[in-house]
């Protein structure tokens, strides 16, 4: 590890000429990457019609089992929203080898819905049309407040929606950070639209790096209200997803809610290389999914993500997480809670607490949940003022959430606007060891449970933490995490704090030592990233050594990070530590 401090430097302001003009090029000889090998073009395999569901269905009726698919290419017609649908099946093995169900809609392509030890094992997933569409910038404002691009042949162009990333065609990565845009599209001629920069955009040299000729992503939906991520499960237990690959999705790749030990077994999320696409398109796809890789909200025992591979998704590799509920008073061990959706906390449950600001409390058990009344004035004048999701405000604000008397078996201290969790439905138990992540916009493995291990895992180019433990007050998602391991990966070129262990409180500051508890930062190896490269807060019982670390000049990386990420007081160094009380001294 190196010793010397990153030099600072200070933000270029290129001179930028403001007249009225507009950038503009033909698109004929812009760069595009080369075609690898691997990628060269040859006949892909024809798809048929076929009734893959009635196949299975049958197959479970006769008690033909396993159920054995017939390798193939099929176009799946769905129905009711899903592709395939699977209920309260239980000590079922689907077996896919061989086979490719190209989802006719962007909607669900597989539901598992209160099932019970069920595996699927080696389908492949694809869409068309696909769930995001893809344009060349061809024309730019003065100040890049609009772009113009056109639909790349191949590509769908039927209801799109922003999200929009934006891709250097040479090196097929990402050119810059997400954006703010204007929910609408500007149709310019066939085939043609202006995308368009919210009115208190301000152009900034070192954040505003697209150019004409790199490649726009952005969603595309086959039809009005046509969604539901790809493959879903909920309330399932020991469901088993072995070798399956997914190449698109208009959400979350793998989602599961309520869920109790599933099992993710070299699973693949990757974008489709041009050799093996269904269609033939004027230039290779850039993105995988639309968001996350990996989702899981409110499991009992948390997933095991084991030897999976999730890369360009338009979101994070994994979330493992429960719900917070907010309290807006606390009387003794009685607690007003505010439930933006479903109430997760039960009779009998243990409860978590994230202060909105000051220290966690010890656990409690709830003993009791009973209704209450509407929101008051005073709360309505707090919530205005909280930093949160403006859908999570939005339902506080107006009455569609509901309000609870939660009992506790012991009395608490919590300042207005904490927020409290169920300890049953966080994901506590995970595993996420041997994956290979990264060139995604946004976080590597983002956890908010206990008792888990993040082991062996290889994250690469990714924009944001690769490895953050931390509670989001601002999705409402719990929870803080106790006894988790974060061991022998591998981070190479991340653009922020390689590995992050936070707690803000709800008042977005550090919380003291206490909120995490018992957290080990061992021989991990980060290159090629800027310091911090290891950045801890709030953590009681903090064990670091044997990790590798290098500093990265932020301006050696592509694009050039040109402010570094810096917190609190302390000096740039490798390793930042504030708030926490450590095992043994940093090593």
């Amino acid at each position: 590890m190196s010793n010397t401090n990153t030099r600072l430097f200070p933000r270029r302001i290129l001179p930028w000429n403001l007249a009225v003009f507009v950038i503009a090029f033909p698109t004929t000889w812009l760069p595009s990457a080369p075609v690898k090998a691997d990628e060269a073009a040859k006949p892909a395999q024809a798809a048929v019609d076929f009734d893959l569901q009635g196949f299975i269905d049958g197959q479970i009726k006769a008690g033909h089992l396993p159920v054995v698919a017939p390798p193939g290419r099929y176009r799946v017609t769905p129905h009711a929203g899903r592709h395939l649908s699977f209920k309260n099946l239980s000590d079922i093995s689907i077996v896919a080898d061989g086979v490719e169900m190209i989802c006719t809609q962007t909607c669900q392509a597989i539901s598992f819905d209160q099932c019970r030890n069920v595996s699927l094992k080696g389908l492949t997933i694809d869409y068309d049309p696909l769930p995001f569409t893809e344009g060349r910038i061809t024309a730019m404002a003065p100040d890049k407040s609009w772009v113009e691009f056109a639909i790349i042949d191949g590509y769908p162009d039927n209801v799109m929606e922003e999200r929009i990333e934006i891709y250097d065609p040479a090196t097929r990565e990402l050119r810059r950070e997400t954006t703010g845009w204007l929910k609408e599209f500007q149709r310019i001629g066939p085939h043609a639209y202006r995308a368009t920069k919210p009115p208190h955009y301000r152009f900034r040299a070192d954040q505003d790096t697209e150019q004409v000729g790199d490649i726009l992503v952005t969603n595309n939906r086959s039809g009005e209200h046509i969604g539901g991520h790809a493959i879903v499960s909920v309330g399932c237990t020991n469901l088993r997803l072995e070798g399956v690959a997914l190449y698109a999705s208009n959400c979350f790749g793998f989602l599961e809610e309520r869920c109790d030990g599933s099992t993710y077994l070299q699973c693949k999320i990757d974008r489709r290389a041009p050799s093996d696409d269904p269609v033939k398109r004027g230039f290779p796809r850039m993105r995988s999914l639309d968001a996350d890789a990996f989702h899981s909200n409110g499991a009992v025992k948390g997933p095991a993500i084991i030897g999976c591979t999730a890369k360009f998704q338009g979101d994070d590799c994994v979330n493992i997480h429960g719900n917070y509920h907010m309290t807006t008073a606390c009387n003794g061990n009685r607690l007003r809670v505010a439930a933006t959706g479903r109430m997760t906390i039960e009779a009998g449950d243990p409860v978590e607490f994230l202060p909105f600001a000051g220290e966690r409390p010890a656990d409690a058990a709830c003993t009791k949940v009973e209704p209450d009344g509407p929101i008051t004035d005073a709360e309505i004048a707090f919530i205005k003022k909280v930093s949160m999701h403006p859908e999570s405000k939005e339902r506080l604000l107006t009455g569609k959430a509901k309000f609870y008397t939660v009992t506790l078996d012991h009395s608490v201290e919590l300042p207005m606007g904490s927020a409290i969790c169920s300890g049953n439905r966080v994901g506590n138990g995970f595993v996420v060891k041997d994956c290979d992540f990264g060139y995604n916009r946004s976080r590597g493995i983002l956890i908010k449970a206990s008792r888990g291990e993040v082991a062996n895992n290889k994250i690469t180019h990714g924009w944001m933490a690769a490895v953050l433990v931390s509670p989001e007050y601002w999705w409402l998602e719990a929870a803080s995490s106790s006894d988790v391991v974060i061991a022998n990966n591998t981070i190479v070129g991340c653009r922020r704090a390689a590995i992050e262990v936070v707690a803000p409180g709800g008042n977005g500051k550090p919380l003291p030592a206490g909120a995490h508890r018992n957290i080990s930062i061992v021989s991990n190896t980060i290159t090629d990233s800027p310091w911090p490269n290891v950045r801890v807060t709030s953590v009681d019982g903090l064990l670091l050594k044997e990790n590798h670390l290098t500093e990265k000049e932020p301006t050696d990386m592509v694009p050039p990070i040109t402010e570094p990420w810096r917190w609190g007081k302390q000096t740039p160094a490798a390793l930042s530590i504030e708030f926490s009380r450590e095992v043994e001294p940093s090593k």
